[in-house]
């Protein structure tokens, strides 16, 4: 994707456990909003406390509105839900694999010590 002198390039430092964590923004949205206290969260958003409980349990009955989901950030500030949303969709997949290179490497370089504390020997001749 090329970037134009209308847009502006970022880097994000994704948490890869957020897709763990939660299932969905909703999911990473309620866990905000029971943490400051369902009270609080609906009268800045100006909600219905039992309206906003109910639009966050995904019981079918009311939905999440797109627009709260946004107000709620611009009022909390928390982007717990965008960063879900990056970390699901734009996640890079070679992220992953890098940090398995890292990791196998660096049990590469321990396994001459483990092999030398439980008595392994090295390769002897044409074996």
């Amino acid at each position: 994707m090329n970037i134009s002198d209308s847009q502006i390039q970022m880097t994000l430092d994704l948490d890869t456990h957020l897709t763990e964590r939660f299932r969905s923004a909703k999911e990473a949205m309620a866990a905000g909003v029971y943490r400051r206290g369902l009270k609080r969260c609906a009268a800045d958003l100006d909600v219905a406390p039992g309206n906003l409980s109910v639009m966050l349990s995904g019981d079918g009955q009311r939905h999440l509105d797109i627009d709260l989901l946004e107000r709620y950030v611009e009022q909390t500030g928390d982007r717990t839900p965008i960063y879900y949303l990056v970390a699901k969709h734009c996640g890079d997949s070679s992220a992953a694999r890098d940090e398995a290179v890292e990791r196998v490497q660096a049990m590469l370089a321990e396994l001459p010590q483990l092999l030398a504390s439980v008595g392994a020997k090295g390769k002897r001749g044409g074996r």
